[in-house]
């Protein structure tokens, strides 16, 4: 090892580290003009873009026999392709479809569509692994289920199951708002203690209330809007008992 560090070529390592740097600052340009949906909601043909460019990047930075300009164009070209396609989409509803795709029915009214799960590759474990993500423990539960356009899956719970909301029971709402998180793995977190007006004092003191002597001991602790208190412990929980696997 000390042998090939000794014979490692410098002189190639710092073009490597140029065309890294240039490949990164135009990646980010690229990403800025594509858009923030690039990044967050991906669908096929975006997904297929990031691939591509991505490759390009990589191949612009490590491989020192082709042109960096070479790698360079063939990003601004793809970014250029990807730009135009989002703008025509947005004025196209064909286009859309064509390139973005159309929502699929997975769940009608309680029942599975099975040639829709099997059109769209989507196993009944993947199912319900993103049943689970949205709270939907019990698939009884559900009425409708979507698998949108970029991959996410909407749910409509049946009518028994929907949320009571204060309207439906004629009642005064109860003022909402952000939790300020004020322990977070034992640790104090005084600014967020302060931008609830509250200081170390206050919060002991609730805590002692809960129980709770030690920092040490707290997972996560806050205080939502009504100046609730709500700690979670680092106990450990030892009667597990895993029913998915």
């Amino acid at each position: 090892m000390l042998h090939d560090m000794l014979n490692t070529n410098w002189h190639e390592i710092g073009i490597v580290a140029s065309r890294a740097i240039f490949s990164l600052v135009s990646l980010f340009l690229i990403t800025k003009m594509i858009g923030k949906k690039q990044v967050s909601e991906l669908s096929l043909f975006d997904y297929v873009i990031s691939i591509s460019i991505g490759n390009f990047a990589a191949e612009m930075t490590m491989n020192l026999d082709s042109q960096v300009l070479n790698g360079f164009v063939s990003v601004v070209i793809f970014g250029f392709i990807a730009t135009i396609v989002s703008i025509l989409t947005m004025k196209s509803i064909i286009l859309r479809r064509f390139f973005m795709g159309t929502p699929t029915l997975i769940i009608q009214d309680g029942s599975f569509i099975l040639e829709n799960l099997k059109r769209i590759k989507f196993d009944m474990n993947d199912f319900l692994e993103t049943a689970r993500s949205a709270g939907y423990f019990d698939i009884s539960e559900i009425k409708y289920a979507i698998m949108e356009a970029d991959g996410k899956v909407s749910f409509l719970p049946k009518e028994e199951n929907l949320p009571v909301t204060n309207k439906d029971m004629n009642l005064k709402p109860t003022k909402k708002g952000l939790c300020a998180n004020v322990i977070i793995d034992g640790k104090l977190i005084k600014k967020n203690l302060k931008n609830i007006n509250k200081d170390d004092a206050w919060l002991m003191k609730n805590l002692k209330i809960k129980g709770y002597e030690n920092l040490d001991d707290i997972l996560l602790a806050t205080v939502d809007v009504n100046e609730k208190l709500v700690v979670f412990s680092k106990k450990k929980v030892n009667d597990v008992k895993n029913v998915l696997e």
